[in-house]
């Protein structure tokens, strides 16, 4: 969960849906990796934003699991997959809206924006409502 000074959390739509289908920044682990080195990697390689430019203000204390739609299990992950658990980071972003470049190497992202967490949960794909919830809770004393 990347957030700024004023509390706004980014967010971003998926450049692989014709539907609103808005998520912040997230990925896996390699091997070898801790989950908060992979959480700065992956926001680095998702927006741009480089490790220098935040602080990490704490964690999820557990991992949050979630399920596909069985209609998408066949569709996502070739398969293997029906879900995922995730460990999830605040990170205080201390750059400037030029400092974001959703125009990456491997592009996830068409276009984005700083949203309320209201705004966020409104706009989440709904299967990861409850795993958005549980973040914004566990992340809302620091935001």
């Amino acid at each position: 969960m990347l957030v700024n000074d004023s509390g706004l959390v980014f967010a971003a739509q998926r450049i692989d849906s014709d539907v609103a289908a808005w998520q912040m920044p997230q990925g896996g682990i390699d091997k070898g990796e801790s989950p908060e080195v992979a959480a700065l990697r992956e926001l680095e390689e998702e927006t741009g934003v480089p490790a220098q430019l935040v602080t990490v203000e704490g964690q999820t204390e557990d991992w949050v699991p979630y399920d596909l739609p069985l209609d998408l299990v066949p569709k996502i992950w070739k398969g293997r997959f029906r879900g995922q658990e995730q460990k999830w980071f605040l990170l205080r972003f201390h750059g400037t809206d030029a400092d974001i470049n959703i125009e990456t190497e491997i592009p996830e992202f068409s276009e984005w924006r700083w949203v309320d967490t209201e705004t966020l949960l409104g706009n989440i794909v709904p299967f990861k409502r409850d795993v958005y919830a549980k973040v914004i809770e566990a992340f809302r004393p620091l935001l």
